[in-house]
């Protein structure tokens, strides 16, 4: 207590010592320390680094100091000077980004968060039109509309593009004579940024054997990433929408639309319209109200 008092006396002393530069230090070293793991966040690195922070913790505890801990002392110490590389590994892809970025001049890219436009909403307003035509052509369709986890592995599969979502493209991208129809639109910020992408099958052994390799393939990127995924059955043409590994079915184009809202729009841009609470009542009456037996396959 005596000490906690001291400091306090002689913090005056300690603030007249700092300088604008030590400021301007301070701030840049927290600036780069947030969107470091801002952007550690939005990949898909997140669990490699809680692993990486829970290493450090039992190191920390297993110091002689602590609880002495000699064996796992030992051991970890070990698996650390071989970390290095085994990191390097581990996020080759982040790095090499963030590389590609810098050397672009792209490097505000990491650390700017995304302005969400009108880009979103008429990406939604787009893919429920021409989800509508191909349910009721019965044309099977792919889309994963990326949230915070970056598919950009799942990009180098396929067809790299830039451009606007629109109905028209849509329809012609999915027609089942045209060579990108048989992979995955991926919609970035609005944005189509990927054509003819192949997805990861999801690993789940208890799906129904109803469900084809389409309907497989927009579970298991759900599975792996944020991603909401929107699907339309080739033999049936029924809708479905893929989180987080939960495959909703048989969705009308209105459902569709008040899902796709529910997940993708910012809350700041759904103020003023209904509470979440409500739209999330009114999806899932939506979706008891049109759920029926029957098979479907991609």
């Amino acid at each position: 207590m005596d000490t906690i008092i001291q400091t306090l006396k002689q913090a005056p002393e300690y603030i007249q010592l700092i300088g604008f530069t030590d400021i301007l230090d301070m701030a840049i070293i927290a600036f780069g320390i947030y969107h470091l793991f801002r952007f550690v966040r939005r990949s898909r690195s997140g669990q490699v680094v809680k692993a990486i922070l829970f290493i450090v913790a039992a190191m920390a505890l297993a110091n002689e100091n602590v609880l002495n801990l000699r064996v796992i002392r030992t051991v970890l110490n070990n698996a650390v000077e071989l970390g290095v590389i085994a990191l390097i590994i581990l996020f080759q892809p982040e790095l090499r980004r963030f590389l590609e970025q810098m050397g672009s001049g792209k490097l505000k890219e990491l650390f700017v968060a995304e302005s969400y436009s009108n880009d979103l909403e008429t990406a939604i307003r787009e893919t429920v039109e021409a989800y509508t035509s191909l349910s009721r052509d019965k044309v099977g369709a792919l889309m994963v509309f990326e949230r915070r986890t970056l598919l950009d592995d799942v990009l180098k599969t396929g067809t790299c593009l830039e451009c606007q979502v629109s109905a028209e493209l849509l329809k012609n991208l999915f027609w089942n004579k045209a060579p990108l129809h048989d992979g995955a639109v991926i919609v970035r910020n609005g944005r189509i940024v990927g054509a003819g992408c192949m997805l990861p099958l999801s690993g789940n052994v208890n799906l129904s054997r109803d469900l084809g390799m389409r309907h497989r393939a927009g579970i298991g990127v759900s599975e792996n990433s944020d991603a909401v995924v929107a699907i339309v059955s080739e033999e049936t043409g029924s809708i479905s929408v893929a989180v987080n590994g939960m495959l909703k079915r048989h969705l009308s184009p209105e459902t569709l639309e008040r899902l796709l809202r529910l997940e993708l729009m910012p809350a700041s841009q759904e103020e003023g319209k209904s509470s979440a609470a409500a739209r999330l009542s009114s999806v899932l009456k939506g979706i008891k109200g049109e759920n029926a037996n029957g098979k479907e396959d991609s």
